[in-house]
């Protein structure tokens, strides 16, 4: 069992396995130019499946691939089967843009992917290219029609930026007609993202979910997740992911490894330690022994709740996939 220092279970590993991506989303990175690690410094599939099977072995239950954009890497259903024919029962899932999920969803679900998170940040084309800085819609709802269609479990992730996206209810509205769950999430302030972005509160989406649906409840929150859930008429359920409050860090159950082999214990610092001369010395015990040391120094909260406009993660994503 995997516990940090302050008593938190961690059952839930997060691998990047590339930091490239073919989007330039405001929120996250856009003004990176189009390039990419060398490929000798990165872990080979081999080599993550290698902490990935160990870390198992210690309590992980839940797998989520991300990127970067994960479907930029070739043969990415491969890895997807090492990991699934190792232990077919983990909560094997993806975390994708989905403009090249219609040519690769069959290849995932078969290797044994079971879940997918997929951004949409709106039903807008134009708007969508303005956040993504190119046009993108109409491949990403393809590749999310072909999701469902193969029979994955689809999760959609929307974050709203003021003055862009901030008229939700599209997004809202397609994901309640094809009952996919959606989550809006509040833009997590960031060095790599647009100095001018603002995202919308918690409160402020609820305001505006709330002038064409009745909100009858809050839904009690699932401890090992992120989102806070609510219950419009109807049964329909949409989740706000709120790392601006107190709370949120309270039952953090994940840990994140980058495609380098970077060992990251909060999203918000840039701590981290390195696995990757333990992994490629075939050294597990001590690979093991830095996972332990990363849970054991791991904060016990993010900054983003802290009510001063300095206070902005240096954190790339696009190289932990948020």
């Amino acid at each position: 069992m995997l516990i940090d220092g302050y008593g938190r279970k961690h059952d839930y590993l997060r691998v990047s396995v590339t930091e490239r991506c073919n989007f330039r989303c405001q929120y996250c990175m856009p003004e990176k130019p189009f390039s990419w690690v060398p490929k000798e410094n990165l872990l080979s599939y081999e080599e993550l499946f290698k902490f990935i099977k160990v870390s198992i072995d210690e309590g992980i239950k839940k797998v989520r691939i991300t990127g970067g954009e994960p479907l930029l890497r070739e043969q990415l259903d491969v890895f997807l089967k090492m990991i699934f024919d190792y232990k077919n029962d983990i909560d094997l899932a993806l975390t994708t843009n989905a403009f090249l999920l219609k040519g690769a969803a069959l290849r995932l679900k078969e290797a044994g992917l079971k879940r997918i998170n997929i951004s949409l940040d709106s039903m807008q084309e134009d708007i969508a290219a303005k956040i993504a800085q190119k046009n993108v819609l109409p491949k990403v709802l393809e590749g999310i029609e072909e999701a469902k269609k193969v029979g994955l479990k689809i999760k959609i992730n929307c974050v709203p930026i003021k003055g862009i996206n901030d008229d939700i209810m599209e997004v809202f509205d397609y994901c309640k007609d094809n009952k996919f769950p959606v989550r809006f999430i509040e833009f997590m302030e960031n060095h790599h993202a647009k100095k001018e972005a603002k995202g919308l509160t918690s409160d402020e989406i609820l305001d505006r979910v709330s002038k064409k649906y009745k909100i009858i409840r809050k839904v009690p929150r699932d401890t090992s997740s992120p989102a806070q859930y609510y219950e419009i008429e109807g049964g329909y359920e949409f989740g706000i992911i709120e790392p601006h409050k107190d709370d949120f860090c309270a039952a953090c159950n994940r840990i994140r490894l980058t495609a380098e082999g970077h060992l990251i214990p909060c999203l918000y610092f840039e701590d981290a330690m390195s696995i990757k001369d333990a992994i490629k010395n075939d050294d597990v015990d001590k690979a093991v022994e830095i996972l332990r040391t990363v849970l054991k120094n791991k904060p016990e909260k993010n900054k983003w709740s802290v009510k001063d406009d300095n206070e902005v993660s240096s954190r790339a994503f696009y190289q932990t996939g948020g």
